[in-house]
């Protein structure tokens, strides 16, 4: 069975992050550290069946040295891609020090408009024949992602579940694992307006999941509070994490007004085994 797996919030907020430069609002000016936000990731951690430590990181944004810095990660044996906006994928030529760590190649996994995309923007890290100077970059094997066709990495079974994110499709992925335990099964449904009909059915028996939530104001390409909260009820999760929060929700307020079973994530956030800890705390 696999041992140890947890779930890390390495970062829960918008694609501005929070405090958002050249703001002075109660939130982006708040000491409560809660209120403090990097762009939107997650580690994904375990113990495999031959005793390896296992990392799987999903996306990789602009803080993501920052962010595996802070949560103490050292290997890397793949990256989930949601979609191809830059506070999810413009960290991605910091995964070279991972190559030095592991003396091996990083996996991505992406649908192949994304990889497209990667491709065009990391273009010194897939050409690097072309680089005018001989550098140090980073070594990466791409790996095709397509909704509601899961794949098993090293114990754990991935299923990438179709969303929209305004008129985009982009991915969300669901975690499970034979004989898991909490938190697992787990979904994280990140930069979500709207979930088709049939990626319902991928999302049912989810015991964790983590939900986009962007303010209480409505937008046209994320889930506001009240259709967040809405469709959490729907789904049915024991227990429903909000995340890429902008910095019109303070942490303390938000939290008090949460219906039962939903609460607001916060950078550093793990979930292991039924309990929900951060840096020095737990909860």
């Amino acid at each position: 069975m696999m041992q140890r797996l947890s779930c890390t919030v390495l970062g829960s907020g918008t694609s501005a992050g929070v405090p958002a430069i050249g703001c002075r609002c109660d939130v982006c000016t708040s000491t409560d550290p809660k209120d403090r936000r990097l762009r939107t990731a997650a580690a994904v951690q375990w113990i495999d069946d031959g005793g390896q430590d296992r990392v799987l990181l999903i996306d990789a944004g602009p803080d993501l040295r920052q962010q595996v810095l802070a949560a103490g990660i050292d290997r890397c044996d793949g990256i989930l891609i949601t979609h191809n906006h830059v506070d999810h994928m413009f960290g991605l030529d910091e995964v070279r020090r991972f190559n030095v760590t592991m003396q091996a190649p990083v996996h991505v996994w992406a649908e192949p408009t994304v990889q497209a995309n990667l491709r065009r923007v990391y273009a010194h890290i897939f050409e690097p024949q072309d680089n005018i100077n001989p550098s140090f970059v980073a070594t990466i094997e791409l790996h095709d992602l397509a909704p509601a066709e899961p794949f098993e990495l090293h114990g754990l079974t991935i299923t990438p579940i179709r969303l929209l994110h305004g008129a985009l499709p982009i991915l969300g992925f669901r975690f499970d694992a034979p004989g898991g335990a909490q938190p697992l099964p787990l979904a994280w449904c990140t930069d979500v307006s709207a979930i088709p009909e049939a990626s319902m059915a991928l999302l049912a028996g989810v015991d964790t999941l983590f939900l986009d939530m962007l303010r209480e104001r409505p937008h046209r390409t994320h889930l506001n509070l009240e259709a967040a909260t809405a469709l959490a009820g729907t789904l049915g999760a024991r227990q429903t994490w909000f995340v890429h929060m902008g910095h019109e929700v303070a942490h303390a307020a938000t939290e008090a007004i949460l219906p039962e079973g939903c609460s607001l994530a916060f950078d550093g956030l793990k979930l292991t085994n039924q309990k929900v800890a951060a840096a020095g705390e737990n909860r």
